[in-house]
This record gives structure tokens, sequence and C-alpha cells, in this order.
């Protein structure tokens, strides 16, 4: 069944690529709810764009809302084969991706757009492709800025986040968070709501796009947008899945990988964003905004502790390469534009 083509993100392709039609269904495993605009302009876009293009050989069969893989187990089910195609965040797996989520470090990137750009061209230089030895990547996008959002505390200070439990997305939120004195607590985003709801914890740390997709504006009254760190996101693909393609196959694959593709998942989150904050203005919420965070006296220090602090434990991983890495993801952020 043909599925709409939303916000008129339609992707035109070099050229057709002409296969003989035998239906090779190709599962796709995410943990966003089928009635995102995540789902329905990201994936089913892509899905429908890779049925056409493929003439029919190819068909693709989505999974959404960690309905086959859970969120925390997508990157290994897509290597495992327990799916064919899997889409989740770097940070769901601790540790696996410590160079890609580099570019989630504050003052790296200020849109989605902006970091999805970064991120696709340090895989494409061959920065961190290491890291993605076991799939195939298709591409990969970061949210936009994920900020700080609170039930019931107020936050305009560093000493305002002292001992409350903060939902962290990643290792890298965590150590920000933790130099900012908040305590970290980790869960995947479907179980924020109900984290939240029962006083599991204070607040969580996500950008607007994500409030409104899981519902967790109608949660909380209070947010700072200090863009202290963005989320890493990969699409990825079995190995064995992909070279069990016909060559005509692979190829519609391959022109379904790469920049275009990121740039298409980077402006769907960051008109998200914008939809998630005026949904929050809408409610009535305080919302406080700290535009340079590593140049305000004081949040700069905490920050760029936090930085440091996560460079060095890449080096005493051996990734001698980190600060490298980081160096390119910064000077990425002019070539990228905001």
């Amino acid at each position: 069944m043909k599925r709409a083509i939303s916000q008129g993100f339609i992707v035109t392709l070099a050229a057709t690529v002409s296969l003989a039609a035998h239906g090779e269904t190709l599962r796709l495993s995410h943990f966003w709810p089928s009635a995102s605009a995540v789902h329905k302009e990201i994936f089913e876009v892509w899905a429908d764009s890779v049925e056409e293009a493929s003439q029919g050989e190819l068909d693709v069969q989505i999974f959404p809302s960690g309905t086959l893989s859970k969120p925390d187990h997508a990157y290994q089910g897509a290597v495992d084969g327990i799916s064919d195609i899997a889409a989740s965040l770097q940070g769901y797996t601790a540790g696996r991706f410590p160079l890609s989520e580099i570019v989630q470090l504050p003052g790296v990137s200020s849109s989605a757009t902006q970091g999805s750009c970064i991120l696709q061209t340090m895989f494409d230089e061959g920065l961190i492709d290491n890291e993605y030895q076991d799939v195939k990547v298709l591409f990969l996008f970061t949210t936009g800025p994920a900020y700080l959002h609170t039930r019931s505390t107020d936050i305009q200070s560093p000493s305002d986040l002292a001992g409350l439990r903060i939902r962290r997305p990643s290792d890298v939120a965590g150590e920000m968070l933790s130099s900012l004195g908040a305590n970290p607590i980790g869960m995947p985003a479907p179980d924020i709501y109900t984290s939240l709801q029962r006083g599991v914890m204070d607040g969580l740390s996500f950008p607007w796009e994500a409030m409104r997709v899981f519902g967790i504006n109608e949660l909380v009254d209070y947010h700072l947008e200090v863009p202290y760190y963005s989320g890493a996101v990969m699409a990825v693909m079995n190995r064995d899945a992909y070279e069990a393609l016909s060559d005509q196959a692979r190829a519609v694959i391959d022109q379904h990988s790469g920049m275009t593709w990121s740039q298409v998942a980077g402006e769907v989150y960051h008109h998200l964003d914008a939809v998630g904050r005026e949904e929050a203005l809408e409610q009535g919420d305080t919302i406080h905004t700290v535009e340079d965070p590593l140049s305000d006296p004081m949040w700069a220090g905490p920050l760029e502790e936090g930085t440091e602090r996560y460079l060095t434990r890449l080096e005493e991983r051996g990734l001698e390469n980190a600060r490298e890495v980081y160096e390119r993801a910064l000077t990425l952020r002019d070539e990228c534009g905001e």
C-alpha cells in the first residue's frame, strides 16, 4: 500500500533502476510512535521511495514503537538479523559509539540540520566509520539541541539542578548533567512518560520535537533552553541482508543512503522542534533561554569540564584520535551552517 508523503519531502533519484519484481521484504524497526511525524515524514517516506525506485523488488515493512526490537536493543537486533534495518539513537548502546557521540557535545551543533550534516560528514570522511563495521550504514543524523524540562523546579542556574533526578539520553548527556550537579537517570524514551508521571524522576533532557512526540509537554511546566547536548541517530542495515540483495536492489539502497537522507531527517527534526516549542508556549509553560552557554559565566565552567572529562575518558580507552574528531566537528560547524 502506498504511504502518503508528508510535508512535501520527495527525494528524486538521479536515475531509475530497472528491477525484476520478486518482492524482497525488508523489516525496518524503530521506536517512534506510528502516529509521529518522525515515523511518517522520515521512515515512511524513505520506505516509499525505496519501493518505488525498486519497481516492486523491495518491500519495506515498518515496525514502529519498538514492536520488533526495543530501543536499547535495536542496533544489536539489526546486527543479529532480528530486523533488516534499524533506526535508533547511538546513546542507547552505551559506549559502543564513543566517537560518533562527540557530535553531541555542547557547542558542536545548534540545529538538527547542522548536526546531521556534521555527523554524516564525519562518517563519510572515515573519522567514525570503524564504529559501524557490523552493519551497512544508511544515513546518520541528529536531533536538535536537547534542553532541560522539569515538573516543578524552575531551573535558571546550574545550582538549581543540584540533586535533581534528570533522565539522560546518553553517556555524553550524563557527563554534562553530572558536571551540572544533577543525578542522571538512564531509560529509553518510551518509558519517560510513565516514570515522570509516577515521580520516579524530576525532569528530563529532550529536544522540543521529542517533548511533543512522546506527549511529555503535558507533564511539565518549566523549560530551560540551554543547548548542552544533541542526540545522534542512525539508520543501519544488516550486512548479510544487504549483500543478499541483487546488484540492482543494492544500488537502490545505496541511492537511499548518505547525506541526502541525512538532511531529509534533519529538516524534519528542525521543523518539529519549532512545533514542540509552540505547544509548550500555548499551554502557558515557563521557558528560559541561555543563548550561548559556553560564553555564559554560570554555565561555561561545568559544560567545559564535562566535555574535557568525556574526551579524556575516550583517550583512556585508547581512542587517541578523540580530540582530532572533536576539532573536526567544531570545524564542520561553519561548513554545515546552522
